[in-house]
């Protein structure tokens, strides 16, 4: 039961990826782009947590929390640039 769960989750997971995706190529303003870019980085963040799970190591809960560190500060720093201009 949890495998089928577990399977179920990396479906989903690969969906929402190709939503974002979708979006992050036809995003009609550069403001949905970068949230859909936002998106795609928590998406990563939650399949590294998966594949955490499923190998058993906690290394790579690290890996994933400063991939989420990296990625909100890479957001902010675009949406300051697209609201300022630098």
């Amino acid at each position: 039961m949890v495998e089928l769960l577990l399977s179920l989750a990396a479906l989903l997971i690969g969906v929402a990826l190709l939503f974002a995706l979708y979006r992050f190529v036809r995003g009609p303003s550069p403001a949905d782009r970068v949230v859909a870019f936002d998106v795609m980085t928590i998406i990563a963040v939650t399949a590294i947590a998966l594949i955490a799970l499923l190998e058993g190591r906690g290394i790579y809960l690290d890996v994933a929390l400063v991939y989420a560190l990296l990625s909100f500060l890479g957001v902010i720093v675009i949406a300051r640039y697209l609201e300022r201009g630098l």
